[in-house]
């Protein structure tokens, strides 16, 4: 088979970390033909869209891990899958790339994820879907709303919906001193929709990254822990990955949420759970493949190829 990659500058990519490296370098082990192009170099034109794609060996180690030929301007259908795999944010220009992408679809090809759910699964709101998992949340732009939500629970996280990484993240107890300013900026005076939800305090044992392939479970998650005195367990925060077998909650919620993402064509997510209780829904770029199979062996890159197999 020929796989495509839409990925961020492969110079950018971290082979020691990156999920989509190991998802590479197995496609070749399986002889598959893996290709690679940027987002922004898709063109349409006369009903087709073409890219500049090159195409990839994978090599060993962490350096040099991969040689490109020279890019060379081909329709992006022709490839039997098509592996959306560029980070986040979801910005304007990450939503045209999705448009474009169906219109591959429509050629012919099989883009994972599905561009239309790319769209309508919202990472963070997503939750709201699962209400029976989720801790007490409110969605909201009024300060007044979120002033009442931090009062009637006392300790809140307070987010911005398109954030990545941990970045723009607040906890806000009652009593905070910059309680007022927290939410005046989160907001944007009232202006920009955020989420806040109530602090759970097993963040303290980590924020899991559940893995769901397929629609199915995979049996080890990777608990970012936070370093001291933070409360975000995001890697790119400094959390710590600690790669553990998921608990009997994990797999009810995971399992949950399966069913639905196999409805919408979402074949790859990671779910974020802190303790009991789904906080997001990654379905853009997930991770932590790496650093489960290097701490455990379970590789969750064949689970995945054996599905799109």
């Amino acid at each position: 088979m020929r796989f495509a990659f839409v990925v961020d500058p492969l110079v950018d990519l971290k082979a020691y970390k990156d999920s989509s490296v190991a998802m590479m370098r197995e496609a070749a082990r399986r002889g598959h033909e893996v290709h690679a192009f940027e987002a922004r170099g898709m063109l349409l034109e006369s009903g087709s869209v073409t890219a500049p794609v090159s195409r990839l060996e994978l090599a060993p180690g962490n350096e040099a891990w991969y040689r490109a030929s020279a890019p060379q301007r081909v329709k992006v259908s022709s490839f039997d899958v098509v592996m959306m795999r560029k980070d986040p944010p979801f910005d304007q220009e990450y939503y045209y790339a999705t448009l474009l992408l169906d219109r591959v679809e429509a050629e012919g090809a099989r883009v994972v994820n599905k561009p239309r759910a790319l769209r309508d699964w919202n990472e963070k709101l997503a939750i709201l879907r699962f209400p029976k998992f989720t801790p007490e949340t409110l969605v909201a732009s009024d300060p007044d709303a979120i002033q009442a939500f931090i009062a009637k629970h006392g300790d809140v996280i307070v987010k911005k919906l398109d954030g990545m990484g941990g970045t723009m993240i607040f906890r806000v107890r009652d009593n905070d001193v910059n309680r007022n300013v927290i939410v005046e900026t989160m907001t944007d005076l009232g202006t920009r929709t955020v989420m806040a939800q109530r602090f759970v305090p097993d963040i303290s044992r980590g924020d899991k990254r559940v893995l769901v392939i397929g629609g199915k479970v995979f049996d080890h998650c990777l608990a970012r822990i936070p370093k001291a005195g933070e409360t975000r367990g995001n890697l790119a925060a400094g959390g710590t990955g600690v790669a553990q077998p998921i608990s009997e909650r994990d797999r009810e919620i995971a399992e949950g949420v399966g069913r639905e993402l196999v409805k919408d064509g979402i074949v790859f997510a990671g779910l974020d759970v802190i303790g009991d209780y789904l906080t997001e829904v990654n379905v853009t770029s997930p991770t932590g493949i790496v650093e489960i199979a290097q701490q455990t062996g379970h590789d969750a890159a064949k689970v995945l190829f054996d599905a799109l197999e």
